[in-house]
């Protein structure tokens, strides 16, 4: 299974947020966007502080995709 992290980058245009705002307010580095952006794991940790600073749950954010294709 493969993280998509599709939902998070609605979301963030959805709030009007850039990627830089999301670093800044959960206090993330631009490695872990990095990540985020190639679908690679990232901590839980990471994750935490990305649903507490949009005020979501981890299934706004992200959802797994069968890698099987």
């Amino acid at each position: 299974m493969k993280a998509s992290y599709k939902r998070l980058w609605k979301l963030l245009i959805d709030k009007d947020m850039k990627k830089k705002d999301l670093m800044e307010q959960a206090g993330i580095s631009s490695f872990s966007i990095r990540k985020l952006n190639r679908g690679d794991n990232v901590t839980m940790e990471v994750l935490g502080k990305i649903c507490k600073a949009l005020g979501c749950t981890l299934d706004d954010i992200c959802e797994f995709e069968d890698a099987t294709e």
